[in-house]
């Protein structure tokens, strides 16, 4: 039996509390498992506030639909499942941020910036962006989960900056370096960046093989951005 079809088998399909249900069954069934929950608390969060997102804004695009299955590659014998947690998190009537405050308990640690939450964070901006444009609804969903994911200011726009070019590239933001830092302070920072995506610590962080691809354009644009910044500084 799936993950999905074991938790809907102890929780039933009544929207009004469906979902606080199933966040409790992830921490009580797999409470011995810790790898595995932390798997399957990732993939519910990218379903059920994939489908917050998309009733915040009022479409779900072709484009959009393409982006979620680049993140998780849907056996036939679970679409089924996925639709039906999709669609009661869509008619749950809690908002996203009593989803996002039972998820956010789901990281174990309660720091600031978890690694997990970003992924998470990270995934629905990919989602967000896949039409071609982050609507101004979209990105004032993504700014109050990271809020409620307890990453601050400055590393949520450190993770924008991946996705979202204001004004141009800017590797600094993406890196998450102030324009006078010391470089050898920038390599430092570029190196623990890289280390932190690899695939072998996002795996063990629950994130599903199919994350990958997102995660060799993050280390991507890291690359790009410390190779400009390096350009930059011997250029002066």
């Amino acid at each position: 039996m799936s993950f999905l079809a074991r938790i809907f088998e102890l929780v039933g399909e009544t929207a009004s509390d469906a979902f606080s249900r199933i966040i409790e069954a992830i921490r009580t069934v797999f409470e011995g498992d810790p790898a595995t929950r932390r798997k399957v608390a990732f993939s519910v969060a990218m379903i059920a506030l994939s489908a917050k997102m998309a009733k915040a804004d009022g479409i779900v695009s072709d484009a959009e639909v393409r982006a979620f299955r680049q993140i998780f590659a849907i056996p036939p014998e679970e679409s089924e499942n996925v639709a039906r947690l999709y669609n009661l998190a869509k008619q749950d009537v809690a908002g996203f941020e009593f989803y996002a405050s039972k998820l956010a308990s789901l990281c174990g640690s309660g720091e600031n910036n978890c690694l997990l939450l970003e992924d998470i964070l990270d995934g629905l901006f990919h989602i967000a962006k896949a039409d071609g444009a982050i609507h101004r609804s979209e990105m004032a969903f993504l700014e109050a989960i990271a809020r409620i994911f307890r990453i601050d200011e400055s590393h949520f726009e450190q993770i924008m900056a991946r996705h979202v070019h204001i004004g141009g590239f800017d590797p600094y933001k993406v890196l998450g370096v102030s324009r006078d830092a010391d470089f050898q302070d920038i390599k430092r920072r570029y190196r623990q960046a890289v280390a932190a995506n690899h695939p072998d610590r996002l795996i063990a962080r629950g994130v599903p093989q199919e994350f990958l691809a997102i995660a060799t354009d993050r280390t991507a644009r890291l690359n790009a951005a410390y190779e400009a910044i390096e350009r930059d500084r011997i250029a002066a």
